[in-house]
């Protein structure tokens, strides 16, 4: 291969990057569509190395396009500024040659994980470092109060050059297994970015994010760990969570009875219903919210929802029959036969992870319900043959990284206790477990009233820095201003519905209802400022982590990464390597507290468990 560093008299140096100091490689695509970057770094240097980022030894950029003209590839050193001639990689083949004579520890960089990694997986072709442009640039754009602008490569080379902005591809996904991998584009509607080179957009991308985020590392740590979390995701997805079909569709027969026609309620729903239609005397649908709370009021409950916890506490013989049935619809609906049929391949759940799909950080899904696996589910999440699972989660995480970020000297002290909610108990509470929890939860996401709200002057008593973080960060949501998570994602600000809203409650002529609608709506932007400074700081521990346990299970055969939620994760392992997939876990948890708290004395515990069956994970 001809993409690496040129020699003094500008031909190519080899076919394999150095491995001593590792340029930066460009992939582009010749096709209409601008290609995409991504690069990273090496683990374990400092802060922003930890996980790989902008800015140390040159990256790897490496763009896809589903273009008949495959992929081009380029290497950079570490300014952005090629430093050897365009590689043109024509078929599958070239693309897997030319991985594997890529030396270890070269960083890559292309456009969007979503849409480019996921070919190179179905060509057999696994990455270890990235720099995601999209996902940077949602980053940054954020700090600049700019949230929904287009964040791919060619809208950041456009407002670097002054040119339109064009938008960002509506498809991020791509198809990930053949034909597709270079299948020839559809012909689409001009666009202006058509004529650009696409290596050129990737390396001014590339350049414009590094100035950017230059001399932050918590920043950059943040953008690395994001980058890296987008190849676990892409990669689980690929992989699968090991689910039997065969267990699922007996326990839906079980529950449900026999599959039915489509358009057809079970047996179980359609007896249920009846039931329901029995006792109130007349026809009710009970998937219909509609006629449900109007049936109960007319039988004279006074009720503005249907919502489970409104209904149980109810004295009518509906009751528990409307209860048993939106459990087993909600399961019908969410994780039923046609669930199986298109999510589950080959006993194995591939679902779509979205890094960074909520604006604090925290993962989304699309389609299937990735992160929403029911407990019935979970019965059917079994490991294969010789394979167990190792299950970990952070516990009590939220309210350690309200401790870390506040420095509160006594939510320290009872951080450092196994079970944090009964170290709060004891220490303020009467040893009341639950009231305690109850409180701290409250004061996170801003439960003023009931019984949250009689329990927090106890809090501010007893950890008056911690309670003034989060009360500061409602203060400055109810005054239209924005907050940051540890590692320096920006929350958005308010809509401009909501400055009109609050503006017009603060005039002198303002009526009662306009001031309280104006207090109303202020106090919910601040109880979402005030969690997103704790949720968004427990998101970024949470990146960190998984990007470490990546990193280092790697090194274990056979192991695989193949869910991810919130502070919650499974590895697929053989049975003889869990005690070591364990350990890393462990230590990769140990690790992203020292990255994301340096200092800080915060326990931020991980317990792993083996098991055969991820319901028995809990």
């Amino acid at each position: 291969m001809t993409c690496a560093p040129s020699d003094g008299d500008g031909g190519p140096a080899g076919g394999k990057l150095p491995t001593g100091r590792p340029r930066l490689l460009l992939v582009g695509n010749f096709g209409n569509v601008p290609g995409r970057v991504i690069r990273d770094r090496d683990p374990r240097r400092d802060q922003t190395g930890a996980v790989g980022g902008i800015g140390e030894d040159g990256p790897v950029l490496c763009a896809l396009a589903p273009s008949g003209a495959g992929w081009v590839a380029r290497a950079l050193d570490d300014a952005g500024t090629p430093t050897g001639p365009v590689t043109v990689l024509p078929d599958r083949a070239a693309l897997q040659e030319f991985a594997a004579s890529t030396a270890p520890g070269v960083r890559w960089l292309w456009d969007a994980t979503t849409s480019v990694y996921p070919p190179l997986l179905a060509a057999g072709i696994r990455v270890d470092r990235v720099h995601d442009v999209t996902l940077t640039e949602r980053i940054l754009l954020g700090r600049e109060s700019r949230h929904a602008e287009p964040s791919a490569a060619a809208a950041v080379y456009a407002r670097r050059h002054g040119l339109p902005v064009p938008d960002d591809p509506v498809a991020e996904v791509a198809p990930a297994v053949e034909p597709g991998l270079f299948m020839a584009e559809p012909s689409a509607p001009s666009r202006p970015e058509a004529d650009w080179d696409p290596l050129d957009v990737l390396a001014e991308a590339f350049r414009s994010q590094a100035e950017r985020s230059a001399g932050e590392n918590a920043l950059r740590l943040l953008i690395a760990a994001e980058s890296a979390s987008a190849l676990a995701a892409a990669e689980m997805g690929a992989a699968g969570l090991p689910l039997r079909a065969s267990v699922h569709d007996r326990q839906l027969t079980d529950l449900l009875g026999a599959r039915p026609p489509a358009g057809v309620r079970p047996p179980k729903l359609a007896q249920l219903a009846a039931g329901i239609t029995e006792a109130f005397g007349y026809p009710v649908n009970p998937d219909s919210a509609v006629d449900l709370r109007s049936a109960f009021q007319r039988a004279g409950f006074d009720i503005s929802t249907t919502r489970s916890w409104v209904i149980k506490d109810l004295d009518h013989p509906a009751v528990p029959e409307v209860l048993e049935y939106k459990e087993l619809s909600r399961l019908f609906t969410a994780n039923g036969w046609n669930w199986l049929d298109e999510w589950v391949r080959g006993d194995r759940f591939h679902a779509e992870y979205l890094p960074g799909g909520v604006v604090t950080g925290r993962w989304a899904a699309r389609g299937g319900g990735g992160l929403q696996i029911p407990k019935l589910a979970r019965r059917a999440v079994l490991a294969e043959p010789g394979h167990v699972f190792v299950a970990a989660d952070a516990a009590q995480l939220e309210p350690r990284v309200l401790a870390a970020i506040s420095g509160d000297p006594a939510l320290l002290a009872v951080s450092a206790d196994e079970d944090l909610y009964t170290a709060l108990a004891d220490d303020g509470f009467g040893g009341d477990r639950a009231h305690a929890k109850v409180a701290m939860l409250g004061a996170m996401y801003g439960a003023t009233t009931g019984e949250s709200g009689r329990l927090l002057p106890v809090l501010r008593r007893r950890y008056p820095v911690a309670m003034a973080t989060v009360e500061q960060a409602a203060h400055r949501g109810e005054q239209g201003g924005v907050v940051r998570s540890v590692l320096g994602r920006t929350s958005p600000p308010p809509s401009a519905s909501w400055r009109a809203t609050v503006l017009a409650g603060s005039l002198p002529d303002a009526g009662r209802g306009e001031q309280a609608r104006a207090r109303e709506v202020a106090r919910a932007w601040g109880r979402f400022t005030r969690n997103f400074v704790v949720q968004g700081s427990a998101a970024d521990w949470a990146a960190v982590w998984l990007s470490g346990v990546r990193r280092e299970i790697a090194a274990v055969p056979g192991a695989e990464l193949v869910f991810f939620q919130h502070d919650e994760l499974l590895v697929h392992v053989p049975a003889g390597s869990a005690d070591v997939v364990a350990e890393l876990v462990v230590g990769a948890a140990d690790e992203a507290k020292r990255l994301v708290f340096p200092g800080s004395p915060v326990s931020t515990p991980v317990r792993p468990v083996v098991v055969e069956c991820y319901a028995d994970a809990k």
